[in-house]
């Protein structure tokens, strides 16, 4: 029996028992939350909503006979509870906060903590080229910002400090992404950082089991829904502009989706030129 073989197989079976261990939801998670990211009608970009069509998903949504929801209602997976977030926290989700506000919607927003210092253009190196390209459209919210959504009753998450694929990091990068950022968060805004979302969507047992121990009390992704769902592994459907209301009816049907547009870019990146 080959060495390497028994320490995968070991590692596996941790893993197993770390996912096992973490609190279940229910085996059909039937609250919808969305994933955007950048709203803007001037940046042309499968990140970017447009801000017309973002309202014609949510009224949709609203008329289908969803129910607005904050995040912590959704833990329970309830049916037709809707809410909506957005990842990285770029400077253009402001302008959508009166539509959500005239549509009675409730919202978090996941901010990276290194990036809320200074409001700098998200340059992760997928984004790269396209933030030394397009800097004003990738500007993130800096603490001040994120304040004022929060007063306007915004939920403000974490979204790790420098937002980084998780699973490829040790136990101790790992941890200080996570305690870092919620320490962060709670100290410049005042509240409790519950939630976080995992960039890029990326997790596996390891990782969720140390969102736990960093002391969130759940953790979003962009995947497709699993069953059972545990607090640590929540689904949401992520929406992007190619998302017509149709493709976005059907996105949002309860249907479990392949991988996601965040996915298929950073899969391209990493492809060998």
């Amino acid at each position: 029996m080959r060495p390497g073989w028994l320490n995968a197989r070991a590692a596996n079976t941790l893993q197993e028992n770390e996912s096992a261990s973490l609190p279940h939801v229910s085996r059909r998670f039937r609250s919808l939350i969305l994933a955007y990211h950048a709203v803007s009608d001037a940046w042309v970009h499968q990140l970017a909503m447009p801000t017309l069509l973002m309202e014609r998903q949510l009224r949709s949504l609203l008329y289908r006979g969803f129910r607005p929801a904050s995040a912590g209602d959704t833990l329970s997976g309830a049916r037709r509870l809707l809410h909506v977030t957005f990842d990285d926290a770029y400077k253009s989700v402001a302008g959508a906060l009166p539509i959500l506000e005239r549509l009675g919607l409730r919202a978090t927003v996941f901010a990276c903590a290194g990036y809320a210092d200074d409001g700098r253009p998200l340059d992760v190196p997928e984004l790269a080229e396209e933030a030394a390209a397009h800097p004003e459209h990738l500007a993130t919210m800096t603490w001040d910002e994120l304040r004022d959504l929060a007063e306007r009753g915004v939920e403000i998450g974490s979204h790790t400090v420098s937002h980084p694929h998780l699973p490829e990091l040790s136990d101790a990068e790992l941890d200080r992404e996570l305690r870092e950022s919620r320490g962060r968060c709670e100290e410049e805004l005042g509240r409790p950082c519950r939630f976080l979302a995992y960039p890029y969507g990326e997790h596996d047992a390891r990782v969720q089991t140390a969102v736990r121990r960093a002391g969130y009390a759940a953790a979003f992704s962009l995947r497709g829904r699993t069953s059972p769902t545990n607090l640590y592994a929540l689904p949401r459907v992520d929406l992007y502009p190619r998302d017509t209301l149709w493709r976005a009816t059907l996105k949002t049907s309860f249907v479990r989706q392949p991988a996601t547009a965040v996915s298929d870019l950073v899969r391209r990146s990493r492809r060998p030129t």
